[in-house]
């Protein structure tokens, strides 16, 4: 790869936990955000100053697409929260490893202690040949890109 090449946004993988991700079809929503703490005083003088700092990290969230099909491990996974609600057992570590062209991982998202906190199945229409997808929302405490 080139100095000043991009990277090409379709060869990604993911990992939960120690488990391979079957198949992803899209990943949305990267952020990190820190609150802002306004501090405002005023000197002897009367003067107003304002400072901006940065406050506590927030949590966040992505969402996952996917196609529907008999993949279990990522499965498996969502029903811990959704269907079981045990959300201590479902905390895993996701890691997203973005690779060049070669297949070699140039950079790392890692989302801790995520849990699927919202899914949407395929939309189905009698008559029409589209993919079936499902969505998952993931919500996670910290973000750290490598």
């Amino acid at each position: 790869m080139a100095e000043g090449d991009a990277l090409s946004t379709h060869v990604f993988g993911v990992q939960l936990g120690g488990y391979m991700v079957e198949s992803i079809q899209e990943i949305s929503g990267f952020s990190v955000e820190e609150e802002v703490v306004e501090v405002k005083q005023v000197t002897s003088t009367g003067k107003q100053i304002i400072r901006k700092q940065p406050g506590a990290r927030q949590a966040g969230e992505i969402t996952i697409t996917r196609g529907l099909d008999k993949s279990s491990e990522f499965t498996k996974w969502i029903k811990e929260t959704l269907n079981n609600g045990a959300v201590d057992t479902a905390r895993q570590n996701l890691t997203i490893e973005i690779k060049d062209t070669k297949g070699d991982t140039v950079r790392r998202i890692q989302l801790m202690n995520g849990w699927a906190s919202k899914w949407e199945g395929p939309s189905l229409k009698a008559g029409e040949s589209s993919p079936a997808t499902e969505t998952v929302t993931i919500v996670f405490e910290e973000i750290v890109v490598e």
